[in-house]
């Protein structure tokens, strides 16, 4: 049986995670929000803190921040399917007119968020293209942060990321979705 004393971490690895958490927690929590939902990225964030906490940070994976990311992106994808489900639901209520009080709330729960054909071209783009535009467009993140985040080579992000920008302005039209005035 364990000692007592080995059961309580030390204080040096409990600080060096409390500044990894305080440093990098709300910016996580954000990118989880803008995927999925307030309400699921306080789990999450929580999850992958807990993960990175338990994983234990090896400097020879590289920078913090892109690490955190991959997990969160990688918690994210277990969640996949709601997050689908929950853009074409969007994607299907931007087509339809307002009829019901219910329509009207949703719209307005869902304004400023993923909406519309966006969300739908969004949804029918590959796990891997959907991940390098979003942890790019939501995360703020570099294609070298990109890579490191999803353990994938920096070119690959490049193509991944050309491939989905031709996708996505195909399915609005010839709109960038990526870039700030749309017209």
């Amino acid at each position: 049986m364990a000692a007592p004393s080995d059961l309580v971490d030390p204080p040096d690895l409990r600080a060096g995670f409390e500044q990894i958490f305080n440093a990098y927690f709300a910016e996580i929590h954000r990118y989880i929000a803008r995927r999925l939902s307030d309400d699921v990225a306080d789990d999450l964030a929580a999850e992958v803190f807990l993960a990175a906490y338990r994983g234990g940070y090896d400097a020879s994976r590289g920078q913090v921040r892109p690490w955190l990311y991959g997990i969160a992106t990688h918690l994210v994808a277990r969640h996949r399917r709601t997050e689908i489900r929950r853009w074409k639901a969007l994607s299907r209520t931007a087509e339809r007119p307002e009829h019901s009080h219910e329509d009207a709330a949703l719209t307005r729960v869902t304004a400023g968020e993923l909406t519309g054909r966006l969300a739908g071209a969004l949804a029918v783009l590959s796990r891997g293209d959907r991940d390098v535009v979003l942890l790019s467009a939501l995360g703020g993140l570099s294609h070298a942060e990109v890579a490191a985040a999803l353990k994938i080579p920096a070119g690959t992000v490049a193509s991944r990321l050309n491939r989905a920008r031709k996708q996505l302005r195909k399915a609005l039209g010839d709109v960038n979705p990526l870039e700030e005035n749309h017209g």
